[in-house]
């Protein structure tokens, strides 16, 4: 009854979708010129020969999964590949990343209708979802079309088994439609065990899988050249209530060392008006790298409000906080700045990351911090301490190392069901 009630009310409730799909695109938070994709439009021609459809929420998401992708093309060399996600930066950098043979749609709003145009124009062959893409709409008009589905490197929270459990008739008729669960813990197993899933395995986590963020060269030398030899640090994607943190721990470590680079990279970059306003509130020298402006000796606070430059920024960073976990977030991707040698702290909520966290933690490839004021005494210790930096950086690449072997399970597990929908490989991997 409830998704019968959820269906009802998406489909009567399309003028107002569409209305705020219009508003979002006045905001640059859709792409106006594709916004016929958000409600099932196709933006080309479907390719011929055996299509696999891989859905991920994001950015972070797909690119975990492009590895994977990869593997399958090298083993199939006539499969095409269709990559649907919901954001204007995932689609922004991913027309960049995308090798041959694939190709990026927005995907459509949980509508009925908009998932029926999507399948009736795409015909996928077979269908990956990755880690918490389980809208109503999607799963039910693609097994109503016949779709095979997965849901790969499946990721199920604690606070979203909360909600599940109420409606657990209605979630056992979801994940009934699936016919593989690759988990990426095992407390997200099992989860998923507990809701009624069938066919639920455990791996390990793909991201550990995917390639490090990238950086063009050019632009890495240019910023290296700017920022000197600076004792420099990074507080990566953070949230509203982190920046202010963070610059109360510049003020407490410049004391001691004038010459420290603080970098900040908001979560969203949309926010560097507003984050540029406080730190000037601070009377803290800027530069912002969406106007160009290099972070000479005498910038104090470079914020770097732009869109996928993480691997630079990396690159370049001494020692690096992961954004979202000071304030209740639940953390952004630890592995990002693992991948890369980065030495790296998160606050207490990693509980969207928890058992890559764990694992870092564990290795020494990461510390934990408390509060503020534990965050200022890490980064000034570290900031001093060349060697430690190194052994963090070695025990992170030993962690991440892991990522081959997750890879080679994941395809292994999807080899039968890949067989009986695409027919058998055609090349080795």
């Amino acid at each position: 009854m409830l998704l019968g009630l959820y269906r009802t009310a998406t489909r009567l409730g399309g003028p107002l979708i569409e209305a705020h799909l219009r508003r979002r695109a006045d905001q640059a938070r859709e792409d106006p010129a594709r916004l016929g994709e958000r409600f099932g439009r196709p933006g080309f021609e479907r390719p011929s020969g055996p299509l696999l459809w891989l859905h991920a929420a994001s950015l972070g998401e797909a690119s975990s999964a492009l590895p994977l992708l990869e593997a399958l093309m090298a083993t199939r060399r006539r499969l095409e590949i269709l990559l649907t996600t919901g954001t204007v930066s995932s689609a922004r950098l991913l027309a960049e990343r995308l090798p041959a043979r694939m190709r990026h749609q927005f995907a459509p709003v949980d509508r009925p209708g908009a998932w029926r145009a999507f399948l009736a124009h795409w015909r996928p062959d077979l269908a990956l979802l990755v880690e918490s893409e389980l809208w109503p709409n999607l799963i039910l008009e693609a097994r109503a079309r016949g779709v095979p589905l997965a849901l790969i490197n499946g990721r199920m929270s604690e606070r979203s088994f909360r909600r599940w459990t109420r409606v657990r008739g209605s979630a056992a008729r979801l994940l009934d439609g699936f016919e593989l669960f690759l988990a990426q813990s095992e407390a997200d197993r099992a989860r998923f065990v507990a809701l009624g899933a069938p066919r639920v395995a455990w791996l390990g986590n793909l991201k550990l899988a995917a390639p490090p963020l990238p950086a063009e060269p050019a632009t890495l030398a240019a910023l290296r050249e700017s920022i000197g030899d600076r004792p420099v640090w990074l507080a990566a994607s953070t949230h509203p209530g982190e920046e202010a943190q963070v610059l109360a721990v510049h003020a407490g470590i410049a004391r001691e060392l004038p010459d420290l680079l603080t970098m900040i990279a908001p979560r969203h970059a949309e926010r560097g008006a507003e984050l540029a306003a406080l730190i000037r509130g601070r009377g803290l020298p800027l530069a912002r790298r969406s106007a160009a402006e290099p972070p000479g000796r005498a910038c104090a606070v470079y914020l770097a409000d732009t869109f996928g430059e993480l691997g630079l920024l990396y690159r370049v960073a001494q020692v690096a906080l992961i954004g979202g976990s000071i304030v209740p977030h639940g953390g952004q991707n630890p592995l990002e700045a693992a991948k890369l040698g980065c030495p790296l702290l998160f606050g207490p909520h990693t509980d969207n990351f928890a058992e890559i966290a764990a694992a870092l933690e564990q290795a020494g490839a990461a510390r934990r911090v408390a509060d503020t004021a534990d965050l200022e005494r890490q980064i000034a210790a570290l900031l001093a301490d060349p060697p430690a930096r190194a052994r963090m950086a070695g025990r992170a690449r030993d962690v991440v190392a892991q990522g081959a072997e997750v890879l080679a399970a994941t395809v292994a597990a999807l080899a039968p069901m890949l067989e009986r929908t695409l027919g058998p490989a055609d090349a080795h991997p």
